[in-house]
């Protein structure tokens, strides 16, 4: 499946959510869910049809479309999740939220999960001393994050960090630094996602 490059805000007006996906935006009177709170396209203010199935795939598509992952690396991470100790849809979470890219966006060193990907494949960043530009790689606990000393004022990653993010308690950063650390793997109940996991567990069953 070709990537998406069509406008960010269609797809949160899709899922009936806001999904934060551009930034300081989101948080702005200008968030195009705020004007319009139906689906797009010519039927989307028309009663929609429900079933379980349907239910599920929006579930699938929203944290496809949270995370910024492709049909093939959703379904490669639900079987690395599958393959682990636990629950399937707790793992599948928690690897998600190990993802490079969203810890760096976590930290609040990004203004979104996007932009922290291309932060990342323009070398901005470094871990655990080492010039890192995958944002797939699954880091673990005691990893430690700094932006390049020549990226710290790029306004990207001032604007994204002067914003105060509140970070979950399985991370730690240094805004003054521009560092942080994984304190320890997270848990189900420390991501801060609004989704339903179980639903993608069922509907992979099927």
């Amino acid at each position: 499946m070709a990537r998406y490059h069509g406008p960010v805000c269609r797809l949160c007006r899709r899922e009936g959510e806001k999904l934060f996906l551009k930034g300081q935006r989101c948080y702005t009177d200008k968030c195009a869910f705020e004007r319009r709170e139906y689906p797009p396209g010519q039927h989307g203010q028309a009663r929609p049809r429900t079933s379980e199935y349907a239910a599920q795939l929006r579930e699938k598509q929203k944290i496809k479309r949270i995370y910024g992952l492709q049909e093939q690396q959703f379904r490669t991470y639900f079987q690395k999740a599958g393959q682990k100790k636990g629950m399937t849809g707790e793992n599948l979470v928690l690897l998600l939220e190990s993802r490079f890219d969203n810890v760096v966006y976590r930290l609040g060193f990004s203004a979104s999960r996007k932009q922290g990907r291309m932060l990342i494949r323009q070398d901005h960043f470094i871990l655990n001393g080492k010039k890192m530009n995958i944002p797939s790689v699954i880091l673990r606990a005691n990893d430690v994050i700094e932006v390049k000393d020549v990226s710290r004022q790029m306004p990207a990653v001032r604007g994204a960090l002067e914003a105060m993010r509140v970070v979950p308690d399985w991370l730690e950063v240094d805004r003054a630094h521009c560092k942080g650390v994984v304190r320890l793997a997270p848990t189900r109940d420390q991501v801060m996602a609004d989704f339903n996991e179980q639903m993608v567990v069922e509907l992979y069953s099927r």
